[in-house]
């Protein structure tokens, strides 16, 4: 392997490592179902008139669980302006485990269980813990993160989000 490409793997391994943030450009959000902790169901559909943040994550992530304050603090920042948050859980998290983390730190907004792993898939096969992804009102992803993201400027995108028609 020669240098420049061995040096660009490097740089890609890290970046993703430290959380870089990943552009999507503008695309409809897959057609999914969510299964909430509650047994009630949320579709794609029901996200559209609102800036959604939809977070992959697990509790078994040391990152998804250090950067779940922020998680909350922007949600209870934004949510009465429009703005919502669906954590979903990732397949391989035991759903008594999931269920305890919301209970125990009171989770205000809505968790799913991605119990088949069908959801993970159809938002662009999602692997790595925590990958986040920012829904504008028209139901469109217009921003992922992979890793924590830098929340100053994740809430810079959702007041322009928000200000938008």
């Amino acid at each position: 392997m020669n240098k420049a490409l061995y040096g660009a793997a490097i740089a890609v391994a890290l970046a993703v490592g430290v959380g870089v943030y990943v552009s999507t450009g503008s695309s409809p959000a897959p057609a999914s179902t969510f299964v909430l902790l509650d047994g009630s169901k949320k579709t794609t559909e029901d996200l559209k008139g609102k800036v959604t943040l939809v977070n992959f994550w697990a509790t078994s992530c040391v990152t998804c669980v250090g950067e779940m304050p922020k998680v909350i603090a922007t949600y209870d920042k934004y949510q009465a302006k429009g703005y919502d948050t669906l954590a979903v859980a990732m397949s391989y998290d035991p759903p008594s485990y999931v269920i305890n983390y919301a209970e125990t730190r009171k989770l205000p907004f809505k968790v799913a269980i991605d119990n088949t792993g069908a959801v993970a898939k159809a938002w662009g096969d999602v692997q790595l813990t925590p990958t986040t992804y920012v829904v504008n009102k028209k139901g469109e992803i217009v921003k992922r993160y992979v890793g924590e993201p830098d929340f100053d400027e994740l809430h810079r995108l959702i007041e322009k989000l928000l200000a938008e028609a």
